[in-house]
């Protein structure tokens, strides 16, 4: 928390100065400074991008909420706070506030990353209202991580050997999986799984591909079961008295080149399961150091039982949390889309 307060102190001098001169200056948090999304997109945009893109009139200043010590759960309270003006996020995080949050990544629903984005962008007005409400915020982007699968320290072929297992989620809907499949969820915070695997806190955990490769979690896990339970979307959003401060051309600028990096942020995710899974279980690595990890592909037995509790568990619960007027407005957006139903009773 020193090194938090220490960091904002000087993040406000710098916005004070700043101002004095006339740009408009964003102080951002994003995600982890050890994954892709952070080291390719997020900090280079606010850091560099705004800035040229702007002539110099939009100065961006983002830090990773690893390096700020933070654990993500806290952002958007953050950023309704006035504390930082913009966050990169998981909704999955901030789903305790509201249930509302899980509807565009339901654990299990969507397989491809194509029908995702469809998912993701039906879902958008939903969510825009939900930050404005709950958070004070300007919802600017969704994007996705690559998928969510499981990663063990200890044998695992197939669906059935995670009854009984502890399974590190960070969030509820992955919680609903994880029950489904008779295991018993933990919340543990992305920076406390390496130690939570190795002192058998979890015996699994979630999270995507390419993070788990980047975040060195072959160091301590077995075994790399594929089976794909969410997407780890993601969002942008800025504190709204922020976002009603700026021009009209500034507004306008702003979201044309967040569109763009949306989208390069969508076609890089496309391409790296398939790396990610090579390199963490010894295949072909050209981005670093090779794992070693027992890759475990989902029978088809094993998809059919996923499919299976992906309604009757995962859809059912989360209708039940999100009240009938919430399960009827994703099934006039998401519902026809994926072809099912959600009922709250």
């Amino acid at each position: 928390m020193r090194k938090l307060a220490t960091t904002l102190g000087a993040l406000a001098i710098t916005a004070t100065s700043a101002m004095a001169d006339g740009p408009v200056v964003l102080n951002a948090v994003g995600t982890w400074s050890s994954l892709t999304n952070y080291q390719k997109h997020e900090e280079p945009f606010f850091n560099e991008r705004l800035n040229q893109a702007s002539g110099g009139d939009i100065v961006g200043r983002i830090q990773s909420q690893s390096g700020l010590g933070l654990k993500g759960f806290e952002i958007m309270r953050l950023v309704k706070n006035g504390v930082f003006d913009f966050a990169f996020g998981l909704p999955g995080y901030v789903a305790a506030e509201n249930a509302i949050f899980e509807g565009a990544d339901l654990s299990t629903l969507t397989q491809d990353i194509d029908t995702q984005r469809q998912v993701s962008d039906a879902y958008y007005a939903t969510l825009e209202d939900a930050f404005e409400e709950i958070y004070n915020a300007k919802l600017l982007m969704l994007y996705p991580f690559p998928s969510q699968t499981l990663w063990c320290n200890g044998e695992v072929n197939g669906i059935s050997d995670l009854e009984g297992k502890k399974i590190r989620v960070y969030s509820t809907t992955l919680g609903d999986f994880v029950e489904g499949v008779g295991g018993t969820s933990v919340t543990v915070a992305f920076s406390e799984v390496i130690p939570a695997l190795e002192k058998g806190v979890v015996d699994c955990a979630i999270t995507g591909t390419m993070s788990a490769y980047t975040a060195n979690w072959n160091q301590v896990a077995t075994h790399a079961y594929t089976l794909r339970v969410g997407w780890g979307l993601a969002f942008g959003a800025m504190n709204m008295d922020k976002w009603n401060s700026l021009t009209a051309d500034q507004q306008a600028l702003l979201q044309t080149e967040i569109a763009t990096l949306t989208d390069a942020m969508w076609a890089e995710t496309a391409t790296e399961d398939d790396v990610a899974i090579s390199c963490i279980t010894g295949g072909a690595c050209e981005i670093g150091e090779a794992g070693a990890m027992t890759l475990v592909e989902p029978s088809d037995e094993d998809l059919v039982v996923r499919d299976q509790i992906a309604t009757d568990v995962v859809l059912a619960r989360w209708a039940e949390r999100c009240g009938a007027e919430c399960a009827a407005n994703w099934n006039e957006t998401v519902g026809p889309i994926l072809g099912l139903t959600a009922q709250a009773n």
